[in-house]
């Protein structure tokens, strides 16, 4: 049963962390507070500059993985604090040697010396687990991951913690009511539950290799099933170039332009083609085999799309490439995530609000950063819930385009996204798409069999269209299929949302 006392006494010692980092509230947020909390931060040391990442990483393995939540609620903390939380470091100081050979021998039922020719010391140490790197009996090089000792435990006090402020936020304002942190805590409840079980993270592996099978750019390490359980997941070693080291990766004469765009690319297909995307590929979690591929790792938080999902990202890419932002509107409103009680007319001009300024830009000038403040400004005005799924899509696109920029400052991302997404829009809005959905079922063949004519005059309309503009767009429609795939793939869903989660 939850104690009040124990919830109050770590959320105090949290609290007096946070402001002595100056990390309680912006400087807006601070302006505004009641006189008593200014000056209770500025006495312990706040007012010094934005430590939000520090302060949280001394925290604890919890508070980062909150911190990494946070990164996609800037209406809770502010745009600019959620941005930079983006690239919060989830280090911390490996466990004993011990510990480590101790749980795998519980988990695996046989003592490391049976299982392993070799186990060495841990080579990366995070707040959920570290890694090891071992020999098979067989000779083949492994690496280890091992659940933190305690880590469950930790987790479940702290997260009860969380919802308790949540549940008093709730009950003690009407903005805390309107920002749901009660569901918040939920669902980061459910992503660690799915983290703490290292069986999940392999079945993710396992089904991203299925996908990727065929994709001659990009692998993952295959799991080894006999040496995985709940608390240690063994999967076969890889050698190659960290992401990290961009000079390293230019000595071995690679090409980086190539490589930026392969990190791209493999995000979207991953995200539209298969509807399911390693949702935390930060340079840490990538590198680049002797074969020039990109690899990946750390499949702990993974994001799902349904094909609704995707066809309603079809549809606004397309309504954005042509300028047809009633269209963009309408899908909303089509799909249930804006109320019916909104106009369709005036969140209509609230996206043209934010496409029309951004168009006189260069495509490799188009602002993350200024984008998604703009995005956050105008859902105020509109009462739709944000769909968790999609903000995931929308944090890892920042992710995975600051990734692209470190390989190739000048990136044009519409250039690189442009095969994979220039075969989805023609898939999921062409008549092969409306083949698909009316031949769903039985009785739709009748009804698919009449509109054949139609559809053979729609295809070549379509494709020629789609064509010209893809394939010599003038400088403007250049800059609106760059904003179309930004807005869509790094916060689209964001525009009709009060981010209420």
């Amino acid at each position: 049963m939850a104690n009040p006392i124990s919830n109050l006494w770590r959320l105090m010692r949290a609290g007096y962390v946070l402001a002595r980092h100056d990390a309680l509230l912006d400087p807006e947020q601070m302006e505004q507070a009641p006189l008593p909390l200014r000056v209770i931060t500025r006495w312990l040391g706040g007012g010094k500059g934005e430590q939000t990442g520090t302060a949280l990483s001394s925290l604890g393995p919890s508070y980062i993985k909150l911190g990494q939540f946070l990164s996609t609620r800037p209406d809770m903390i502010g745009a600019k604090r959620a941005f930079n939380l983006k690239s919060l470091q989830d280090r911390l100081p490996p466990f004993p040697q011990a510990e480590a050979e101790a749980t795998v021998a519980r988990e695996l039922g046989k003592p490391v010396s049976e299982l392993f020719a070799s186990f060495g010391p841990p080579i990366a140490a995070a707040s959920i687990a570290q890694v090891h790197k071992a020999v098979t009996k067989s000779g083949e090089e492994v690496a280890v991951k091992i659940l933190r000792p305690g880590i469950e435990k930790r987790f479940a006090n702290d997260i009860e913690s969380f919802d308790f402020a949540a549940r008093m936020m709730e009950r003690s304002s009407a903005e805390g009511r309107r920002l749901r942190p009660v569901a918040a805590v939920q669902m980061l409840r459910s992503s660690m539950k799915h983290e703490l079980d290292l069986r999940m993270e392999a079945a993710a592996l396992s089904e991203i290799a299925e996908n990727t099978k065929n994709d001659l750019d990009f692998r993952v390490p295959k799991i080894h099933w006999g040496l995985s359980a709940k608390r240690v997941m063994t999967t076969e070693w890889l050698d190659g170039t960290p992401m990290a080291d961009v000079a390293a990766l230019q000595a071995r004469g690679l090409d980086l332009h190539a490589l930026a765009n392969t990190v791209i690319q493999s995000f979207l297909r991953h995200a539209i083609r298969d509807g399911f995307f390693h949702a935390d590929m930060h340079q840490g979690n990538l590198m680049v085999d002797e074969a020039g591929r990109l690899v990946a790792f750390d499949f702990g938080i993974t994001g799902r799309l349904s094909e609704k999902d995707r066809l309603f990202l079809a549809q606004i890419l397309y309504g954005f490439i042509t300028k047809d932002y009633t269209l963009v509107s309408q899908v909303h409103f089509d799909a249930g995530y804006v109320p019916h009680t909104e106009d369709v007319a005036t969140f209509a001009q609230a996206i043209r609000s934010i496409g029309e300024p951004i168009m006189g830009l260069p495509a490799d000038q188009i602002s993350m950063a200024r984008l998604l403040t703009q995005l956050f400004e105008v859902t105020e005005q509109f009462n739709m819930q944000t769909q968790p799924q999609l903000l995931l899509l929308q944090k890892t696109m920042v992710v995975t385009e600051g990734v692209a920029r470190t390989l190739n400052p000048d990136l044009n991302i519409w250039k690189a996204s442009e095969p994979v997404v220039r075969s989805w829009i023609e898939r999921k809005l062409g008549p092969l798409g409306k083949i698909e959905e009316l031949g769903g079922s039985a009785k739709s063949l009748g009804r698919l069999a009449l509109m054949v004519p139609d559809l053979l005059e729609e295809a070549q309309d379509f494709t020629r269209r789609l064509k010209q503009m893809m394939d010599a767009p003038s400088p403007r429609q250049s800059r609106a299929m760059t904003l179309a795939l930004w807005v869509v793939a790094a916060g689209v869903i964001v525009i009709a949302a009060k981010l209420v989660l």
